[in-house]
């Protein structure tokens, strides 16, 4: 009896939504997928899928606007999180083959008025940092971080100084914020632009993207698909996390050009190789974005969905989703 009871609450807690949603049968189009996905709960979702040689696709459906019942537009802003470290770490390659920077250099090197405050940063290298093997503690980590976010390069940096590392550097991996909050002004600092100009200038300029922005300051909010949080019934896009705005074609246009290279002058793309990934994903509230390029169909897809949740539940259920739109694409590839 002890263990009947104990397996039927320990079945309260499985998350059957998520079972569900990777048990039922695959659609065979990408926008029923996408209708799918409104219907296990995410208020709105933007999908955009351009295969080489062929016009680009936009789906989308649910809501870019849930209160005012707008519905969701292929065409909207949204607030990319972690998929801008793609940027900057396109930069760093650009900023290496100049000559301007170089990946063996160190945190303490780079920023002397650190060497004191972060640990360990006479070993730390730029490399390091740009794949996150630093050992630098990620602010995003601090208590309350969401809840109260930082206005500051000075006041987020202050939320890890003089914090114990994590690991030693380059003994392990760890995702952390502070690493690509430390490069964009390294950038700055550089180059005499803040990050998001010199991106402009050096990357989005050249790929004709103008719909891509530093920030919430820079857009009409207007403009900018609404974002949901579970347990805030509000839309929460006026939310300021810092960060990058773009359509999903525009987030398209650069992940083809980063992929194929054409981002780079000669000697650029090998650099970027390797330090950093070709795909992101990003997380703010409100927001969860995938960009991703399949080389075996020559294939980009970049999926924006506007709820998420602090157990990551919807997230979970996003790269379900993403994935599932992978082999809906390989399946009829292959038809």
């Amino acid at each position: 009896m002890a263990l009947l009871f104990g397996t039927i609450i320990s079945l309260a807690f499985v998350p059957w939504l998520l079972v569900k949603a990777w048990l039922l049968p695959l659609p065979n189009t990408i926008q029923a997928q996408v209708t799918e996905a409104v219907d296990l709960g995410l208020d709105g979702i933007i999908v955009y899928v351009e295969t080489k040689g062929k016009p680009p696709e936009f789906y989308s459906a649910g809501w870019f606007d849930r209160a005012d019942k707008i519905s969701a537009d292929p065409h909207a802003l949204f607030k990319i999180g972690s998929i801008n470290k793609l940027y900057s770490a396109a930069a760093i390659a650009k900023l290496v083959n100049n000559n301007q920077l170089s990946l063996d250099k160190t945190l303490a090197d780079y920023f002397p008025e650190l060497a004191t405050r972060i640990e360990n940063a006479d070993k730390i290298t730029l490399k390091m940092m740009v794949q996150h093997r630093s050992g630098i503690p990620n602010y995003t980590d601090t208590p309350n971080y969401w809840t109260y976010p930082t206005g500051s390069y000075q006041e987020t940096l202050d939320l890890i100084l003089d914090k114990p590392a994590s690991f030693k550097p380059n003994s392990d991996y760890e995702y952390s914020n502070t690493n690509y909050l430390l490069i964009a002004k390294l950038i700055e600092k550089t180059t005499g632009k803040e990050r998001f100009q010199y991106i402009k200038d050096e990357i989005l300029t050249p790929l004709n993207l103008v719909n891509t922005y530093g920030s919430l300051n820079d857009v009409n909010i207007e403009t900018v698909m609404g974002g949901y949080h579970v347990g805030v019934e509000d839309d929460i896009k006026s939310s300021n996390y810092g960060g990058m705005i773009a359509t999903a074609e525009d987030v398209g246009i650069f992940l083809r050009a980063l992929n194929d290279g054409s981002l780079f002058k000669d000697g650029g793309q090998e650099i970027y190789s390797s330090i950093y990934k070709y795909e992101h994903g990003g997380w703010i509230p409100g927001y969860q974005s995938h960009a991703k390029y399949y080389k075996e169909t020559d294939t980009v897809v970049i999926q924006f969905n506007n709820t998420t949740d602090s157990e990551l539940y919807y997230w979970n259920l996003s790269e379900i989703i993403f994935n599932r739109i992978a082999k809906i694409l390989n399946d009829n590839e292959h038809k």
